[in-house]
């Protein structure tokens, strides 16, 4: 089975993204992934609602928006109105995840939550029942291409072992510092879904590179 990829488009050019876009499209991206954030939550500041709704009409593939910002109650109905099909919020800061969770499957938007590399499992016991999908930071958010923190790799294994107790089939997903070497410990640790930017974007050349990722045979990887 391939590996599935959710490029960030935090690295693309931004004078030619729907180009970009469509060549994720084309390479075999799983999801397109949108970082946002509010130079609160985290120090940096990039994009809203308006840009998921322009990508939208340029592709078909299905976009998952990173909440990383203060208020994210604020923006999940902007979200799902702009086409997004996955909206995922920090644990960190959020308090009501219940009620963001509920939300988000009134909207009709699939639910996720998602831990930065410092913070325990533990505070997600009680949401897994509820999401679609947990994300694991591999790095401190707010910058893209940075060092893969390699301690996340048992985080991951300790994931994978209580859903597959609770027979829970969701989506574990690791965002930051992911490449070609990376992305096959995730694999080994039980991730399925990988969030990938600086790689595929600073790479010579971005088709090949992204290519290559998602034509990574997971049983080779054991």
């Amino acid at each position: 089975m391939a590996l599935r990829i959710a490029p960030s488009i935090l690295d693309a050019d931004l004078l030619r993204l729907r180009d970009d876009v469509l060549m994720l499209e084309e390479s075999g991206a799983s999801w397109l992934h949108l970082d946002v954030m509010d130079g609160h939550f985290v120090p940096n500041l990039t994009f809203g609602p308006f840009l998921a709704k322009a990508l939208s009409k340029v592709t078909g593939l299905p976009m998952e928006a990173h909440l990383m910002v203060d208020r994210p109650d604020e923006l999940i109905e902007p979200f799902a109105n702009a086409g997004v099909r996955r909206l995922i919020v920090h644990v960190e800061g959020n308090p009501h995840l219940h009620r963001l969770v509920q939300r988000m499957r009134d909207l009709g938007v699939s639910p996720g939550v998602v831990l930065n590399p410092a913070t325990s499992l533990a505070s997600v016991e009680e949401i897994l029942p509820d999401v679609e999908l947990v994300l694991l930071m591999s790095v401190n958010p707010g910058w893209g291409g940075q060092t893969f923190i390699r301690s996340v790799l048992g985080k991951i294994e300790r994931l994978a072992r209580q859903l597959n107790q609770m027979g829970r089939a969701i989506d574990i997903e690791v965002d930051g510092g992911v490449n070609g070497k990376t992305i096959c410990e995730c694999a080994r640790a039980g991730a399925n879904l990988f969030v990938v930017g600086s790689a595929i974007f600073k790479s010579e050349d971005p088709r090949k590179t992204l290519g290559d990722l998602v034509g990574m045979d997971v049983a080779t990887l054991a």
